[in-house]
């Protein structure tokens, strides 16, 4: 089997060869490249591998990139520290996707699912992967229980403009103007989201695409949102989301 690395931290890099090489004592390591950039090159210039472990978040922005640069058939392995890209990662090739820390018993299972699809025909069967990928579609969040003193509500996801912390605690906003105070934190309701509707823009804010009133640039390539319904706590992304919040807008 032919592996090629994509990860542009070094020490990822080598633990993802050295674990790859464990489990498959066949396999060759083409190369390993850092960047969409590097890596739109080297595929424009060698055959592609049999396969691709490939990081989501590089220096020079998300691997998807690549797909949208150069042809690429081959199958994905995606690894990433968040979960939110789960269903795009699935639109380019993914057969699997991995969250950092990387552990072995999870590696050792993707690759054994890409040995289980070589057989079904010669080269690789992207009608068969689309197949098994669409029963594979993660389900979120569709209704939040809420308890009001001794009673309980339930509300629909869709009918909340943005969830945000105040005071340490997490409140959910309705397009309707009702504030709930929520029990799980933003950490479980960002797993939980579709990240198609809904995006972390800071530690204190989740808003839904629906929500967003105007945006205006801010310090540090930031943007400043004005929610509806407007909330009272300032809603700015963060330095470290900006860039992400930019592709989210449009819809990558």
């Amino acid at each position: 089997m032919k592996l090629l690395i994509i990860e542009d931290e070094p020490a990822s890099a080598q633990r993802l060869k050295k674990l790859a090489e464990e489990i498959e004592p066949g396999i060759t390591v083409l190369e390993i490249l850092d960047s969409i950039s590097a890596s739109v090159d080297w595929f424009r210039t060698h055959t592609e591998p049999d396969l691709i472990l490939s990081d989501i978040h590089l220096a020079d922005g998300l691997s998807f990139e690549i797909f949208k640069e150069v042809q690429i058939a081959c199958p994905v392995i995606f690894t990433t520290a968040f979960d939110q890209y789960a269903i795009q990662a699935f639109k380019h090739n993914s057969i699997d996707y991995l969250l950092k820390p990387i552990k072995r018993t999870e590696l050792a299972e993707a690759l054994r699912k890409f040995r289980k699809l070589q057989p079904s025909a010669p080269g690789f069967d992207l009608s068969m992967l689309s197949a098994m990928l669409g029963k594979q579609e993660k389900e979120y969040l569709k209704r939040i229980v809420i308890r009001l003193g001794q009673q309980i509500k339930v509300v629909e996801v869709k009918d909340l403009a943005y969830f945000y912390i105040d005071e340490k605690i997490v409140f959910g906003v309705s397009f309707n103007k009702d504030r709930y105070p929520m029990d799980l934190s933003l950490d479980q309701f960002e797993k939980q989201l579709d990240p198609e509707r809904f995006f972390r823009i800071n530690r204190a804010f989740i808003i839904s695409l629906e929500a967003i009133d105007t945006m205006i640039t801010y310090s540090k390539a930031r943007i400043k949102i004005k929610l509806k319904p407007p909330c009272e706590v300032e809603s700015i992304t963060s330095t470290e989301r900006s860039a992400e919040f930019r592709e989210w807008l449009r819809g990558r």
